[in-house]
């Protein structure tokens, strides 16, 4: 992946959602319109934080986040979300 020309501002992140799933653990392939939004992904950039806040994430970090976290923007052709901090559940 090239270098992203996005740098978040304050406590937000900017995440590449992981794959959504094409078949089940039985192979069984799942049309578009039954898919789930991923819940997972890569931190892509960070923004500096606020004043007495530093920021926990670090770009490469694997996270989940909300199921309706985010706001969905597309840079390059390519889907990415940006979103506060507070909006990571966990680091994986």
């Amino acid at each position: 992946m090239g270098n992203i020309n996005v740098k978040p501002l304050a406590d937000r992140v900017l995440i590449k959602p992981a794959d959504v799933e094409q078949k089940t653990a039985a192979g069984i392939i799942i049309p578009d319109t039954a898919k789930e939004k991923p819940m997972k992904g890569e931190v892509i950039a960070i923004g500096n934080g606020k004043k007495d806040e530093p920021m926990n994430v670090k770009v490469g970090d694997l996270v989940l986040y909300g199921k309706y976290s985010g706001t969905e923007i597309n840079i390059d052709g390519v889907e990415y979300l940006i979103m506060r901090e507070s909006d990571i559940y966990a680091i994986i």
